[in-house]
């Protein structure tokens, strides 16, 4: 009974970290779908592995520091567990820890500020970026993503095993590990994107009235989804401006740096609609604004910093245009 608890702890461990083969994975869901107690126990133990790395994630990584946050949560759920076989084996799972770790320090979560929301159903796992913040993590073939303030990413347990399918609300920044007999796929309301290994921005906000994909590195194809036509190939320094309203698409070229700017705190705007410039600056900053009919249609230019500029730095310097005002009234800011 001991070796099978054993094993069942390195099964979910090693799911946790490096993810586990077909047939190691089939074993899991099965062991899980066999008793509600077995299922209750993988969940704790998934929820405390996951507790432990934002609270170390959101500052600069300690190891000492993460191996005493992580053995604290498994001794509080120890207390008030009343199950023996709910029991948490510290020792299997302890160089785990480290595994994970390591990725931590050298960048999978250096950045998890005002932390993040992860769910699993087992069928699925959720990670989503909260307002004000913004998400970085590593999926499990080694794939790095940004997600940016109000964004959502949702992929299957067999991720990396059969498929390399991921759901994606809001804006994010990949840079893809090829695999050529698994492309990396991304599926949105409007538009699908096919890749093998390469780095680009998507930027897809269902408020939002264009969805706009940049491409940095290697090569992507772009299904239309409100349209039938043609695949579109997008070379580096390119992206693809989609009006949501119609479906037509339009290339334009792109800076690099630009394309991902946000993931090093800017907020960088090139020719957008105001409206879509409001709903960023909301997400960024927590906050609700709200624009005149006769202003939503106009097309702003700006570079701006999160970190070291206020919601009424930005909004002043978009206003010292000339063409419109802005004030804060009733808990929001109104633009006209």
């Amino acid at each position: 009974m001991e070796e099978e608890k054993k094993h069942i702890d390195e099964l979910i461990a090693t799911y946790l970290t490096e993810g586990l083969d077909k047939n190691a994975l089939a074993e899991l869901k099965a062991w899980i779908a066999a008793s509600p107690e077995n299922e209750d126990y993988f969940i704790q133990q998934r929820e405390v592995w996951f507790s432990a790395v934002s609270r170390e994630a959101a500052s600069k990584y300690n190891k000492d520091k993460a191996f005493d946050t992580f053995r604290n949560r498994i001794g509080s759920r120890k207390q008030v567990e009343k199950a023996p076989r709910r029991e948490f084996r510290l020792s299997t799972l302890w160089r785990y820890v480290a595994i994970i770790a390591v990725i931590l320090v050298v960048g999978c979560f250096s950045y998890w500020q005002g932390g993040v929301n992860v769910k699993d159903t087992f069928a699925d796992i959720s990670v989503e970026a909260p307002l004000g913040s913004k998400t970085k993590l590593y999926l499990p073939d080694g794939t790095l993503v940004w997600l940016n303030a109000g964004s959502r990413i949702v992929y299957s347990q067999g991720f990396g095993v059969d498929n390399r399918k991921v759901e994606l609300e809001g804006e994010g920044y990949f840079e893809v590990q090829r695999n050529e007999k698994l492309p990396f796929l991304i599926q949105t309301n409007d538009m699908d994107l096919r890749v093998l290994g390469t780095k680009f921005n998507f930027k897809n906000y269902v408020e939002d009235d264009e969805a706009i994909v940049c491409l940095l590195e290697g090569k992507v194809s772009l299904k239309n989804k409100y349209i039938d036509c043609e695949e579109i190939i997008l070379s580096p320094s390119e992206k693809i401006v989609m009006n949501k309203e119609t479906g037509h698409m339009k290339k334009a070229t792109v800076r690099s740096e630009d394309a991902r700017a946000w993931t090093n705190g800017e907020l960088f705007f090139n020719e957008e609609y105001l409206i879509d410039i409001a709903r960023a600056l909301e997400r960024s900053y927590g906050i609700e604004i709200e624009v005149a009919d006769s202003l939503k249609r106009r097309r702003f230019y700006g570079d701006f910093l999160r970190d070291g500029q206020s919601i009424d730095d930005i909004l002043g310097m978009l206003t010292s245009t000339g063409h419109m005002k802005f004030k804060f009234e009733k808990n929001r800011y109104k633009l006209y």
